[in-house]
């Protein structure tokens, strides 16, 4: 009788396994609107610039989902798999790069230049992501700069093969970030609102050789890993040229780095820019 009553008045046990998988969950359900709560406190104390907070609680909060996470990386069978499995194999590898594109504008400023060979997720905007691009790095990028890095004008200058249509859509109706936008207008993201944002449109047909790139520094869409060397070439010296610093993002200026074929090209790359005395690859390091 006793030991009847004393297994009713126990809440039932999980297996190890569950039982962790559920206590992770309950502890990000705590983590995030808690880290929401703290800074709108600082930004209501003026200590912390709206202007920096890039994506909604709304929009954070819809990452929870694995079907949503699935669609905008474009990877249905990650709709199948618990959230916390998705946030640690999928979300948490995407912030690491994100923290490695505002590690690269502070760098940037201090020494003229910084590469970061992740980031570079051009697809996602305040409210919505997409293409593979679950955080907006380039608009937290340029916010941060604003706020922190004392930087009063911006441009980007993106030259993957699809459009930029997340950063063009975040900095619609801002006055200090200009857009030079290289893409294949025939291929997604086909946005054609985003499209109104763009400073200066080269819109391309699939097939454009790399000596008409090179010609009028287009995204070239069957460039040659030599042409690549030459065209980041081109925009770090124009960079040089006009004192700006510059920052690299491996989708966006040394674009397109999604295959493992890519990293032998990007690397030759940087060597040829610190040949050409563009980078300074003795200086120091983190």
């Amino acid at each position: 009788m006793a030991g009847a009553s004393s297994s009713s008045s126990s809440p039932p046990s999980l297996p190890p396994a569950e039982g962790a998988a559920a206590v992770e969950t309950a502890r990000r359900k705590r983590i995030l609107p808690a880290n929401m709560r703290i800074c709108q406190f600082l930004i209501t104390d003026g200590i912390l610039d709206k202007g920096r907070i890039v994506h909604s609680e709304s929009y954070l909060n819809s990452l929870k989902s694995s079907l949503k996470v699935s669609i905008i990386i474009e990877v249905p069978p990650v709709a199948m798999l618990p959230n916390c499995l998705v946030q640690q194999k999928v979300l948490h590898p995407f912030r690491k790069q994100v923290g490695g594109s505002i590690l690269a504008a502070k760098l940037a400023k201090e020494r003229g230049w910084a590469i970061n060979v992740g980031g570079g997720f051009h697809h996602c905007s305040a409210e919505k992501g997409g293409g593979f691009c679950a955080y907006a790095d380039i608009s937290l990028c340029i916010h941060y700069a604003f706020s922190r890095l004392n930087i009063s004008r911006a441009m980007i200058i993106d030259l993957d093969a699809h459009q930029g249509n997340g950063h063009e859509i975040d900095f619609r109706s801002d006055r200090r970030v200009y857009i030079l936008d290289m893409y294949n207008a025939g291929i997604y993201p086909l946005d054609y609102e985003a499209r109104q944002y763009i400073h200066q449109k080269v819109e391309l047909a699939s097939g454009t050789k790399t000596e008409e790139y090179l010609e009028r520094l287009e995204r070239a869409l069957q460039v040659n890993p030599e042409g690549v060397k030459l065209r980041d070439e081109m925009v770090f010296r124009f960079a040089r040229e006009k004192n700006s610093p510059s920052l690299s993002l491996s989708n966006t200026l040394v674009s397109g780095g999604y295959m493992k074929s890519s990293a032998r090209v990007i690397a030759d790359s940087i060597v040829n820019l610190a040949t050409k005395g563009l980078v300074n690859l003795g200086g120091p390091t983190l």
